[in-house]
């Protein structure tokens, strides 16, 4: 293919910088939102805003959604069907669930278009940078008709077929959520028993608990920044579908379960806080003890 003419659609926290990188690399990007004015804010950054969904598809020779939830993508997809051009490549980079990616395949695929789910991990911070963990799911052919395009967003692998991608997400997301509690609680102890957190964190870097959540997310939490980033309702939905998945795979992830529990129990108050309020989810636990003395930064 030549340079593809590529519709992105759903501009938000991370679609919008990840729609910045194509335009960037020199791609023909039309983008659509459905509240307009986000996808009318790129086009000071070359992209085409469109505020009709079967304009915007009508011309791409691949469509890259970033929504909020399958359900959504499921919905958006329907609308654009009509309007797509004949063999078309679809790019759900959402999180959605491994069942879902697969009927978004099978819808697409008995049409006559193409289907990748590739999911992504790093954040508005990666997204801004184009280093995206992108792991897709698919057929060889169609992921080397993407690879270039998603190597302007970050660093792709195809991870097996359709629904891998999703399946890749789950388990990563099972590691950063179980992660982050594990580092509020270490950092609450440390502070609990004396010891000067922000010291003891510093001490651990460059040993075997290193890991970028602790260098980036174990500083918002003693800075008390919850300002998003990832966020606190993402994060709650993704580990509701990793022990979704379990299920279907006879499995039970006991340590999953309860970093869920901790998630849902700041999800009401704080859903656009951060995923590092995984810090508040612990002190809540533990009346009287707080990380630090500053303010809480929250959205």
């Amino acid at each position: 293919m030549s340079t593809p003419n590529i519709t992105f659609l759903g501009i938000g926290l991370m679609g919008a910088p990840m729609a910045a990188r194509l335009l960037a690399n020199g791609y023909r990007v039309r983008a659509w939102n459905r509240s307009f004015a986000k996808a009318a804010a790129l086009a000071g950054k070359g992209a085409q805003a469109e505020p009709d969904l079967q304009e915007a598809v009508r011309h791409a020779d691949i469509l890259i959604s970033m929504l909020e939830s399958g359900a959504v993508v499921g919905q958006v997809i329907d609308a654009a069907l009509p309007a797509m051009k004949p063999g078309a490549l679809w790019i759900d980079m959402s999180s959605t669930r491994h069942d879902e990616a697969l009927a978004f395949n099978g819808k697409l695929e008995a049409l006559g278009f193409h289907f990748l789910d590739a999911p992504v991990s790093g954040g508005v911070v990666g997204a801004e940078a184009g280093t995206l963990a992108i792991m897709a799911g698919g057929s060889v052919q169609d992921f080397s008709m993407a690879e270039a395009v998603l190597q302007a967003m970050g660093h792709p692998m195809l991870v097996g077929p359709a629904g891998s991608g999703q399946v890749a997400k789950l388990c990563n997301q099972l590691i950063v959520g179980g992660t982050l509690n594990v580092i509020a609680e270490a950092l609450l102890l440390a502070q609990a028993a004396g010891a000067d957190p922000a010291a003891v964190r510093a001490a651990m870097r460059g040993g075997f608990a290193e890991s970028r959540i602790l260098e980036v997310h174990g500083q918002r939490m003693l800075d008390r920044n919850f300002l998003p980033g990832g966020q606190v309702k993402s994060q709650l939905k993704d580990l509701q579908n990793v022990l979704a998945a379990a299920a279907d795979a006879g499995l039970v992830l006991p340590v999953t379960a309860l970093v869920t529990e901790h998630y849902q129990s700041i999800a009401g108050e704080f859903p656009r806080a951060d995923q590092s309020a995984a810090l508040l989810a612990v002190e809540q636990r533990n009346p009287g003890q707080r990380l630090g003395a500053g303010p809480d930064q929250l959205p």
